[in-house]
């Protein structure tokens, strides 16, 4: 089945979704990126050619689309099929919620829990003034400029390793006018922050694992691989961020980091450490929260040899708060 959209069709919106979505559905897509299945792909595709933000469609069914239009997204459809590209990559933008971001191949697509939280900014765990925060992994800036809407008094410090994702996060800063809140780093993790202390800070690292790297379906594919490898138990990064994470924050501070699916390595991997698992879309496991205070000091260490991250020692004394 093909998507026919003549040049002198006068299709309605309604047949153009139902045609759509059996044209996805039939190759078999994989979805996941701003999107959960074909019917609710089919809908994005539209709404961008209508240049509308993401909503229900039953408002515009009856709009008839344009030659133009239909053309468009004829080939959207046709280019999506054969190349198993991400839609929103296709599209050249995602959205998180009422907010539009820009999002090329230099960046995964948007798809953050932590933005679910930012909606409702952190209540109740965050019950005082917000006014440092940073944003480690940024990419492509959505968390940081999320952050900044959430916490309107707060000054926003947004790292990546990567220049090609702040090429990208800077695109988006400028697009939702935050220049004077966000500033872009480009920083190893706290590497290029060593004097940063900040109120809260959100992370989004990379924590696939492995053996899920190996068996991603094409579509994940066309993300950079950087921002998805997170080793052996996909935690490679958490444990280094969490090794330094204490002395980057002031007191009352807190960490908020997401992790996929990975709790159960993760609370091996610190069985006395007082983790938050707020809920989600998705249910609770996926982004933990902790104060300060609960986090834990001493990096974990992997085997070499077994790729298996054995429990922690006795975590030594903590610094002094300064």
């Amino acid at each position: 089945m093909s998507v026919r959209f003549a040049a002198d069709d006068t299709m309605t919106v309604g047949t153009a979704f139902r045609r759509t979505a059996a044209r996805l559905r039939k190759a078999r897509l994989h979805y996941g990126h701003g999107t959960h299945d074909a019917r609710d792909e089919a809908a994005f595709l539209i709404l961008h050619v209508l240049a509308l933000p993401p909503q229900s469609l039953e408002p515009y069914r009856s709009m008839r689309l344009s030659a133009t239009q239909a053309k468009r997204l004829q080939r959207l459809v046709a280019e999506r099929v054969r190349s198993r590209i991400p839609a929103a990559y296709l599209a050249r933008e995602a959205w998180l919620g009422e907010h539009r971001f820009y999002v090329d191949h230099r960046v995964i697509v948007p798809r953050s829990f932590i933005a679910e939280l930012l909606r409702e900014r952190l209540d109740p765990w965050i019950d005082r003034p917000v006014r440092h925060v940073l944003d480690l992994c940024t990419g492509s800036g959505c968390l940081a400029i999320l952050a900044a809407y959430a916490f309107p008094r707060a000054k926003i410090d947004a790292s990546d390793d990567s220049r090609a994702a702040l090429v990208v996060a800077r695109r988006n800063v400028v697009l939702h006018r935050l220049q004077r809140r966000v500033r872009l780093v480009r920083s190893d993790l706290f590497g290029a922050l060593p004097h940063g202390r900040y109120d809260l800070i959100l992370c989004n690292p990379p924590y696939v694992t492995n053996a899920v790297m190996r068996r991603l379906p094409s579509e994940y594919r066309h993300e950079p691989r950087r921002a998805l490898a997170g080793g052996a138990d996909g935690l490679d990064f958490v444990h280094r961020i969490l090794s330094e994470a204490y002395r980057h924050l002031r007191p009352r501070g807190t960490f908020v980091c997401e992790i996929g699916h990975n709790r159960p390595a993760l609370e091996r991997c610190y069985p006395r450490t007082a983790f938050v698992w707020p809920e989600t879309s998705a249910g609770p496991g996926r982004v933990f929260l902790l104060a300060r205070d609960e986090i834990p000091l001493k990096p974990v260490a992997v085997d070499p040899e077994t790729r298996s991250t054995p429990r922690p020692t006795r975590q030594s004394a903590r610094p002094r708060a300064r």
